[in-house]
Parts: C-alpha cells; sequence; structure tokens
C-alpha cells in the first residue's frame, strides 16, 4: 500500500513538473554583452588596542585578521577592485578627541595589486581607539562616484569609543543617501554588546553579520563577501515619494528604495496601458528597535481616490522586513484611442519606535514596479494568476481523473484476484 502511494505521489509531481515547464518557459537571458561597473570592496579593520587579544585559536585577533587578509587578497576575483581602511591603528595617546579621527585609508579602492596590499597589511600593530562611526562616515566616501555594487566588510572586536557618534546612526544615514551601499560586520569573538551594535549596523543597510571564534571562520567569511560584490545584482533607484497622489513621483518598471517615517505614507504614480497588468510589492524594514504589532499596506487608487486593489502584511514580533503586494490588470479597449490610466501606489506603514529610538531617518523602503502584458480575458482578473494557463489546469484536473478511475480499477481487481487465490 505504501509503494503504490509513493509511485502515486512520483506520478503526480512528474505531471506537475512537466506542466511548470510548459506553463513557465525559460526566459530570454540577459544582455551580457554590455559592460558593467566594477564592484567595488573596501575591507574596514579595526586595529584598536583590544585586537592584540590572544584567544582566537592559541594567536592574537591581529594575527588571525592578518592571515585572512592576505589569503583573500589572493584569492579576490579580478574584477573587483578593493581597498583597505583602518581604525585605531596610528593614535597611541589618551586624548579621545584625537583618538577618534583616528582613520585612514590604507590602500585604495580600486585595481588589486596584491604584493602593495598584503604589505601595507604587514605593517598593521594594534594600537589605539575604536573610531568604527567615524570609520564608516570616511569609508562611504572612499567609492567616489558611479554605479555599480558597493559593500564595506567592517572587522571589529569591539564597541565605538567615540559616542555619542552612534555608528547605527552613521549606517543609517549612509542608507538614507540611496547610493546602494551595504555594510556587512564580523565580529572576533564578541561580546553580547558588540554583538548588538554591529547587528545593528548591518541591519541598517541590509548586510549580514557574523560572529567569528576561529582563524578559518574569519578567512571563510571575509572571502565569501568580496566575492559576492562580483555577483551580478539590480541597484535599486533612489526616488522619493510624495504625502500625496498629485505631487508623487512617475516610476516605470523597476526597483526603487526610498524611506519612509514612522506611521506616514508614501505616494507614487505608474501609468498603465490598456491591456497591461501592474504588478507591486514592497518591503519595509525594521532596522532599529520597534514596537510589537505592525503592518504594512500597499494600495492601487485611481486619481480620484477610489481603491482598486490592495495588499497587505503584518508581523508581531521582530522581523528583518515586512513585505506585501498587489497586481491590477487594465481591460483592452474597444478603439485605438484609449488612453492610459495614471494608477496611484500608496505606502503606508503601522510601525512605532521604541522608547527612546530614532525616528529619523525614515526606514528603508524597497518598491519593485512591473507593468506587462495583461491577462487574456479583459474581464479575468489576473485568471487567479494563470492568464492563458486555464486549459492546463483544466488537462491537469482530466488526467488526475482518470488516473484516479485506473488506479481504482486495478485495486479492486488486484482485491478480487487476492480473494480467488
Amino acid at each position: 500500500m505504501i509503494r503504490r502511494q509513493r509511485l502515486a505521489a512520483g506520478v503526480c509531481a512528474l505531471l506537475a513538473a512537466l506542466a511548470a515547464g510548459i506553463a513557465y518557459p525559460g526566459g530570454a537571458a540577459a544582455d551580457e554583452t554590455e559592460p558593467q561597473p566594477a564592484p567595488k570592496v573596501e575591507l574596514v579593520l579595526d586595529v584598536s588596542g583590544s585586537m592584540r587579544a590572544r584567544d582566537i585559536d592559541g594567536g592574537s585577533r591581529m594575527a588571525a585578521a592578518k592571515q585572512a587578509f592576505n589569503e583573500v587578497l589572493d584569492a579576490t576575483p579580478e574584477e573587483v577592485e578593493l581597498g583597505i581602511r583602518t581604525l585605531g591603528a596610528n593614535y597611541r595617546g589618551n586624548d579621545r578627541r584625537t583618538g577618534c579621527k583616528d582613520t585612514e585609508q590604507l590602500y585604495p579602492v580600486g585595481p588589486l595589486d596584491r604584493t602593495e596590499a598584503k604589505t601595507a597589511v604587514a605593517t598593521l600593530t594594534p594600537t589605539g581607539w575604536t573610531p568604527i562611526g567615524p570609520a564608516l562616515l570616511k569609508a562611504a566616501d572612499d567609492f567616489g562616484n558611479g554605479d555599480g555594487t558597493r559593500r564595506i566588510v567592517l572587522i571589529s572586536d569591539g564597541e565605538d569609543t567615540c559616542q555619542p557618534l552612534d555608528p547605527c546612526e552613521v549606517a543609517r544615514e549612509i542608507a538614507a543617501k540611496g547610493i546602494g551601499l551595504t555594510i556587512d560586520t564580523l565580529g572576533l569573538v564578541p561580546d553580547a554588546k558588540t554583538r548588538d551594535q554591529l547587528s545593528c549596523i548591518a541591519d541598517a543597510t541590509g548586510g549580514t553579520y557574523t560572529s567569528v571564534q576561529h582563524k578559518e571562520e574569519l578567512t571563510d567569511r571575509v572571502g565569501q563577501l568580496v566575492e559576492r560584490a562580483a555577483d551580478p545584482v539590480v541597484t535599486p533607484v533612489a526616488t522619493e515619494g510624495a504625502d500625496a497622489c498629485a505631487g508623487a513621483p512617475v516610476l516605470k518598471s523597476g526597483l526603487y528604495t526610498d524611506r519612509e517615517e514612522f506611521g506616514k505614507q508614501r505616494w507614487y504614480k505608474v501609468d498603465v496601458q490598456p491591456g497591461q497588468e501592474l504588478r507591486a510589492s514592497v518591503s519595509v524594514a525594521d532596522d532599529r528597535a520597534t514596537d510589537p504589532n505592525y503592518g504594512v499596506l500597499l494600495r492601487a487608487v485611481t486619481q480620484q481616490g477610489r481603491e482598486i486593489v490592495r495588499g497587505e502584511g503584518a508581523g508581531t514580533g521582530r522581523t528583518d522586513a515586512i513585505s506585501t503586494g498587489l497586481r491590477y490588470p487594465k481591460p483592452e479597449a474597444d478603439d485605438d484611442t484609449a488612453t492610459p490610466e495614471t494608477v496611484c501606489l500608496q505606502v503606508t506603514n503601522s510601525f512605532s519606535a521604541a522608547p527612546g529610538v530614532k525616528t529619523t531617518p525614515g526606514m528603508p523602503l524597497e518598491l519593485t514596479v512591473d507593468v506587462v502584458d495583461g491577462p487574456s480575458a479583459a474581464g479575468d482578473v489576473a485568471s487567479f494568476g494563470l492568464g492563458r494557463g486555464w486549459w492546463l489546469l483544466g488537462a491537469l484536473v482530466l488526467t488526475g481523473f482518470v488516473a484516479g478511475l485506473l488506479w481504482g480499477w486495478l485495486s479492486r481487481w488486484r482485491v478480487a484476484v487476492w480473494r480467488t487465490n
């Protein structure tokens, strides 16, 4: 009996796979001949006095970092432009104001000379303070102007010692500039406060945080992050939504980034031609401590304010982001004189900041807009997402019905034979 059930499940899975292949043929590959801007990465290394601690596989934290840098420099892809910045590497004194300015670019972001970069790293000695915030501000400027992937990899073993310049706020300000800069953080044998701070920095820019206890972990993770920069990505276009539909920017198909304050709304416009379908989705990241019970709402309305369709999502605890989406098909026109319809997209959130948390800049918002050919029938509201796939659904239902009849007949026949014998 179990064997027959598994066989039936396998047949159904095979039919589903074949159907998926028919219904959704592979899309055409993107044009890879167009030259893309070189991905850029800057490694930001903490060289403060605490890096002398000998608690990573019997050696110092500084030694582990140097070894990781040497191996990563050897493995860096040719297309990646890489730079190195230090913090706390030069000033040995006790003057806080001077110590909090101690950050310098050890190797400029650009084509990599491995020997020169390794030589520069070899000279580093654990020295001074931990000015993470000032180092991130300088690192953001090290990339210059231009497009392409930009990634900072911050390696530190302690909290920033230059408060009140909060490195989390610095990261949020960098993200608010809309320059597509991601900050990944690694904590060397971190305590709870260090872990929280480095996680906050990464969350603010859509990056990742990793706790490191061993040399191999450090080498592997830094190498992964550098290689990831070479992966093709779509960089969101910075836009600024309005407080009302009338003054909203007109968006075309693409990926956009914006900032939205707690409990506020942002408006955007999209022109939809007759016979087209608007597909939109939005994600809002809670990049700082928020109160529980929140949600995000995405509405498509006419310019007169009539709601067409909506999508909403809700949460009750801390998440990295909360998302929702919607679809709106515009029926085909009866004549050729029909004009496009301007659809207003409204993004609203019900987040509220936890006590003592700054509300500016607003939370990161990412909006995807796609305008495609609509469903085959004007009155068919996206055909429940199937479009012209109804015939395939009918064929699958019929196939399942016939298979069920045959299976039932075979089962009865086998039982009759068993009883006879």
